[in-house]
């Protein structure tokens, strides 16, 4: 035949495809470690961060302790070491004053994070707690969460992973209980530890910030936070730099403005009746105190309330005092009535029905009237400030007053002007949670 010798076939035993790999030592699974994606959840092991939200408004997270890191219990009461997250643990790596992504952070300063360990080590439990009114807890329309909460979810896992240390973080989202000063947090702390059963060491604790009031901070409210929590406290440039402490700026004290215990009762009540009809009108900022005046003082008397906050316009509460007058009631106009312009209306009223006319002028300064708001619409339980459950006011509202207010005068046709300066009066309950720090 033609052709090329005939090649052999290939013997029956012998492959044709090349012998497959030898496995290398290590990437087989041992038969001793179950792998956790076919366990059930009851058995998979607990992730180490987890997070929770409080009340719609306060996120929650713990970074949990393994064998190595776990605190060894000690002998007597627990002592924490708590602190404020940016400016105070952390800052932006962009130099930008919020931060652009989860990404967006480096340390304080670079002693910050042997600082915390060697808390951890020496028994305490190290905490966060923050303001974070820039996270949105809203949901997106296909439900996820929104960018603001997942930047700052990773941030502080960034941090919690770097550290390895058992660590919570508390950061309030809304201007409520939880926000700082307010305790809502510290609370929600020792709730979670069950440290409001066996007590905390609150001599060795401490909290840092650096909102303590000092000429170019933003604010107090980290100072004020300790204080409220009866907490030491220590700027991040006193606790991580050994810095002697900064003056500073003298900020309002509450507990100035509260009557003594020992202080003895008004000998005559700050008004009584001049006349059998009369048209009253009280003129002062909101969070001044006038509802709260005309509910221990001039109701009881018998006079008729006229609030705009009510009856939503100035025409309406002219028409509705008019009736009360011509039915020979006597009428207070529980308004700011900041100016001459708004006052004069409430002259021609008078002039109109033939009756005296006066004024109560209430002289709380914008600080009373701003912790005032604060308190009474973060307790409502509190009537003796709120006793018609209203919500905070926008800071706008004691702006706009401001602006408008001119001190009434005798000149303006009033029969009396009444001052009355703000003094907290209450239980010493309503006294030592009006007394703290609201704002």
């Amino acid at each position: 035949m033609a052709g090329g010798p005939l090649k052999r076939a290939a013997s029956p035993g012998r492959p044709i495809s090349p012998p497959p790999l030898k496995r290398k030592p290590g990437t087989t699974l041992k038969k001793t470690a179950p792998q956790s994606f076919f366990l059930p959840n009851s058995q998979k092991k607990p992730e180490a961060i987890t997070w929770r939200i409080v009340n719609k408004t306060l996120v929650v997270g713990k970074y949990a302790a393994d064998s190595a890191s776990a605190r060894q219990p000690s002998s007597g009461k627990p002592k924490i070491a708590a602190f404020d997250f940016d400016s105070t643990l952390v800052s932006t790596a962009s130099g930008n004053k919020f931060p652009k992504n989860a990404d967006d952070w480096k340390w304080w300063n670079p002693s910050v994070p042997s600082k915390l360990q060697s808390l951890h080590s020496d028994g305490y439990h190290v905490a966060i707690i923050s303001n974070q009114k820039a996270v949105s807890l809203k949901k997106e329309k296909n439900g996820a969460d929104m960018k603001s909460l997942a930047n700052f979810k990773g941030r502080v896992t960034n941090v919690m992973k770097q550290l390895e240390i058992p660590i919570s973080v508390y950061a309030a989202t809304e201007d409520d209980e939880f926000r700082k000063p307010r305790a809502g947090m510290w609370r929600e702390l020792l709730d979670d530890y069950d440290f409001e059963v066996t007590g905390v060491d609150s001599s060795a604790s401490i909290f840092v910030g650096d909102a303590a009031g000092r000429p170019n901070d933003h604010s107090s409210v980290d100072r004020g936070f300790a204080v409220n929590s009866g907490l030491p406290f220590k700027t991040p440039e006193e606790f991580f730099l050994d810095a002697p402490p900064e003056p500073v700026v003298e900020s309002f004290d509450p507990s100035q403005y509260i009557q003594p215990a020992d202080s003895p009762d008004d000998v005559s009540p700050p008004f009584s009746r001049n006349s059998p009809l009369e048209l009253v009108i009280f003129c002062g900022s909101p969070g001044a105190g006038k509802s709260t005046f005309y509910w221990n003082y001039l109701e009881p008397l018998g006079y008729e309330r006229v609030n705009q906050d009510i009856l939503k316009s100035r025409p309406k509460c002219i028409k509705v005092a008019k009736e009360h007058l011509a039915a020979k009631r006597s009428v207070v106009v529980d308004n700011t009535n900041a100016d001459q312009e708004t006052r004069a209306l409430w002259l021609d009223v008078a002039k109109e029905f033939k009756v005296p006319i006066r004024c109560v002028y209430f002289s709380a300064t914008p600080a009373i009237c701003k912790h005032n708001n604060a308190v009474r619409a973060a307790n409502k339980t509190l009537t003796l400030t709120n006793p018609e459950s209203r919500t905070s006011l926008p800071g706008v509202a004691f702006g706009d007053f401001a602006k408008r207010f001119k001190q009434p005068t005798l000149l303006e046709g009033f029969q009396d002007i009444i001052r009355v300066d703000f003094r907290f009066k209450g239980d010493e309950e309503a006294k030592k949670l009006w007394g703290q720090f609201w704002i």
